[in-house]
């Protein structure tokens, strides 16, 4: 026995496991430390505004990664033997980024300037834009690759310490929540560029290999992937706004405190995904028993996690809520008890998406994606009025159970899961 658990506490996975976790409850503490903080100053209302901003920048965060990190991730976990092909993968990659990074830089501050919903705040959203800047440079898609997590751990914890450093030593009064969403792109700015630094010295990359043709052909054969991405972050982070723009501030507070409890766990799921998706998708392309097995194996402890803490979440969801400072707490006890089944249905669809993905079936879950989320946001617009967030958070719940029920139809119909 002794033996065994020296065999698997030595064993180089187990390792890399371990190190990648601990970057990640980092990653996860780091709103447990902060959120109570910038609601006891700033308030419910202003800190909806920050999550208005923040929701606009993390779905932009979508057109600057173009991809990368899903197809990206893949071309350098399959590559990561031919370092010539990792330049090609690395340096192309940027080239893309680059360009899309100063185009939606533009567009958007064209539309910042130019309607009042966004003006009555625009220092808020400009300076929120940092950090469309720091996940430029980020070069964790690659890291997640060649399966580096001892690198992407100290990137998590630099920057997620510059944040929590910028938010305590400034955020003193109700008026600074407009710098919130700045300290988060700064973090990712200096973290990012000493990695992106390290990276390039250690893999020797030039970019002055660099082919305009083979650019053009990049943001040709991901575009698909690309916009099947875009209507997966719309249905992450379109709910907040749309509930400040149809509802309230203070709505969107609300919506956006429970969902930061729960966003801890999703987090941990999108997380653990990055984790075990390039392993998958090497052992599913050279050895497809052995993915699969690897696959059940992670998956399934997940799941039983998961499962596991959404039932002591529902259990205490008013101590929960009170640790966030909240005004409404018996409303937000009830909404976090409803919130409990999103976590616990993404532990299932999460893993399915994995193994869609890992099996190319690219245009399946890009036209599948597409489809459900349009029906989303429709069906939040609709149910908002009625049901106010409740609405928000039954559409959520609907729509996953529903991808599950299509990715298992694919599944079944292609290949055998065991």
């Amino acid at each position: 026995m002794v033996q065994l658990l020296k065999k698997i506490v030595f064993h180089q996975q187990f390792q890399k496991l371990g190190i990648y976790g601990f970057g990640q409850a980092f990653n996860l503490v780091t709103p447990l430390l902060v959120v109570p903080y910038i609601v006891s100053v700033c308030g419910e209302e202003n800190f909806g505004k920050t999550a208005v901003g923040m929701a606009i920048a993390f779905f932009l965060i979508v057109f600057v990664d173009f991809g990368s990190d899903i197809i990206g991730v893949r071309e350098v976990a399959v590559n990561r033997d031919n370092p010539k092909a990792l330049n090609k993968i690395f340096t192309t990659t940027y080239a893309v980024k680059a360009i899309i990074l100063i185009v939606v830089l533009v567009v958007t501050s064209i539309i910042f300037l130019s309607f009042s919903y966004f003006l009555s705040e625009y220092k808020m959203f400009f300076l929120g834009l940092l950090v469309l800047l720091g996940q430029f440079i980020n070069p964790t898609w690659f890291l997640q690759g060649i399966e580096n997590v001892k690198w992407i751990t100290i990137l998590n914890v630099i920057s997620k310490t510059i944040y929590l450093a910028g938010i305590f030593f400034t955020v003193k009064h109700e008026h600074d929540y407009i710098y919130i969403n700045m300290w988060w792109g700064i973090g990712m700015i200096i973290s990012n560029f000493v990695m992106f630094i390290l990276v390039v010295k250690k893999h020797q990359f030039s970019f002055l290999t660099v082919n305009k043709s083979e650019v053009v052909n990049h943001i040709k054969n991901d575009f698909s992937m690309f916009s099947s991405q875009i209507f997966v972050s719309l249905q992450l982070y379109a709910p907040v706004v749309l509930i400040s723009y149809f509802g309230s501030n203070l709505m969107a507070g609300q919506y956006r405190i429970v969902e930061q409890i729960i966003v801890i766990f999703k987090t941990y799921i999108f997380l653990f995904f990055n984790y075990v998706f390039p392993k998958v998708c090497f052992l599913v392309e050279f050895d497809y028993e052995k993915g699969i097995k690897n696959w059940i194996i992670y998956n399934g402890a997940n799941l039983f996690f998961i499962t596991i803490a959404m039932i002591v979440l529902h259990i205490f969801s008013y101590e929960t809520v009170s640790f966030f400072n909240p005004t409404n707490r018996y409303i937000l006890s009830n909404l976090l008890q409803v919130a409990v089944f999103i976590p616990l249905i993404l532990a299932v669809s999460i893993p399915l998406k994995q193994l869609i993905l890992a099996l190319n079936h690219k245009l399946y879950y890009v036209r599948l994606t597409s489809i459900m989320v349009i029906l989303n946001l429709v069906s939040i617009i609709i149910l908002l009025p009625q049901l106010q967030v409740y609405g928000v958070f039954y559409s959520l719940i609907a729509t996953d159970l529903i991808i599950i029920i299509f990715y298992l139809y694919k599944l079944k119909k292609t290949k055998k899961l065991l």
